[in-house]
């Protein structure tokens, strides 16, 4: 038995499907009623149900109930929708300036017995800057020192053992140097003695990050901070310039490798669980 469609109304008088399109900013359409032609500024929920408010060519706003088939996109009967609700952006874990991954409302924790010594103020500042956060959480204390000629004195006066581990950063710890031979004369296993390239901490700091070239050469026998400051054009202020220096960095992507590696170094060390 033949079934037959209840919509009687012949085919060629049956209205073709409108498309949905949704109303996002800047899409242009023209509003049947009236013909006016303007580009989608906002669209609104109402009690009387979703607007939409165009603007012409010439900045006037209309607004118009968003009917079906009530606009024209591009000559073709459309009905305009609300745009969907954008997704919430996921939220990426935020930072350390060393890269570490940060824990919210974290406290910092007690200090360990354990430290790491760095030969000077500008040297602790620098570590402070980067790794402070890191150095909390873990309940590390950085000293500085001024200078490591004395370090095996130092070092016995600590008196490093399993559960107090001694991490010390030595600038300038290249083969043959004085401070490579210090550093050697250092044999605690529970001390780790490890050290950067550069005279100065300074160095460490990538030149791009400071605004220069590069870092000047200057000749043995002079002060190198006060020569790097003549050579740059600097005020012959030291402690002023490192302020200047340490304000342009902001993260480790500001220092050099061979300094961030060794600080890391010095962290795990000081860090291991006993026995380790």
């Amino acid at each position: 038995m033949r079934s037959y469609n209840p919509d009687l109304t012949p085919p060629w008088k049956r209205s073709a499907p409108v498309p949905e399109v949704a109303a996002e900013p800047d899409l242009v359409v023209e509003e049947v009623g009236t013909g006016f032609c303007g580009a989608v500024i906002r669209t609104e929920k109402t009690a009387e149900g979703p607007t939409v408010t165009l603007e012409d060519r010439f900045g006037k706003h209309r607004v118009f109930p968003m009917t079906p088939r009530g606009f024209l996109l591009e000559g073709r009967p459309v009905t305009l929708v609300r745009p969907a609700a954008a997704a919430p952006a996921p939220v990426r874990p935020s930072r350390t300036a060393s890269g570490s991954l940060a824990v919210p409302g974290a406290r910092a924790r007690v200090a360990r017995a354990g430290r790491i010594y760095v030969e000077g103020r500008h040297d602790a500042e620098l570590v402070e800057r980067v790794w402070g956060d890191d150095l909390r959480i873990e309940g590390v204390v950085v000293e500085y020192l001024e200078g490591v000629d004395d370090l095996p004195s130092i070092v016995r006066e600590f008196g490093p053992g399993p559960d107090a581990r001694l991490g010390v950063l030595v600038d300038h710890l290249v083969p043959g140097s004085k401070e490579s031979r210090i550093a050697a004369s250092v044999t605690d296993a529970h001390t780790l003695v490890v050290g950067h390239p550069y005279i100065d901490v300074w160095e460490a700091v990538k030149p791009s990050s400071v605004g220069i070239r590069e870092w000047p050469a200057v000749p043995r026998g002079q002060d190198w901070k006060r020569g790097v400051c003549r050579a740059l054009g600097w005020p012959d202020n030291t402690g002023a310039a490192w302020q200047h220096i340490l304000s342009k960095v902001r993260s480790y992507k500001d220092l050099e490798p061979s300094l961030l590696g060794r600080v890391e170094e010095l962290i795990d060390f000081v860090t291991a669980p006993e026995g380790a």
